[in-house]
């Protein structure tokens, strides 16, 4: 996606709030909104920044994880699922 065909200025979102917010919509592609000619926003359709959420919190624990594997904090998997069956057998 080009970036550089979705920038408006304030002043534009301002008349055109409905429709852009129907088109933000419809295309889920994030608008650039400037003021006094620089970048100062980004729109976007809440289905996407929804989306947008879960992946950075999904790149978060992959961060997570890489960062434990790499201090040697990990057990093997035989054990791990050795705990989880005698947790859940104590139910």
């Amino acid at each position: 996606m080009k970036y550089s065909t979705r920038i408006k200025p304030i002043s534009y979102v301002k008349a055109n709030a409905a429709e852009l917010i129907r088109e933000l919509t419809e295309n889920r592609e994030p608008l650039i909104i400037t003021q006094n000619g620089e970048a100062k926003a980004v729109m976007q359709d809440v289905a996407s920044y929804e989306q947008d959420q879960e992946t950075l919190a999904l790149l978060k624990i992959l961060a997570l994880g890489k960062r434990q594997v790499e201090a040697g904090k990990t057990v093997p998997a035989e054990s791990a699922f050795r705990r989880l069956r005698e947790r859940r057998s104590r139910r």
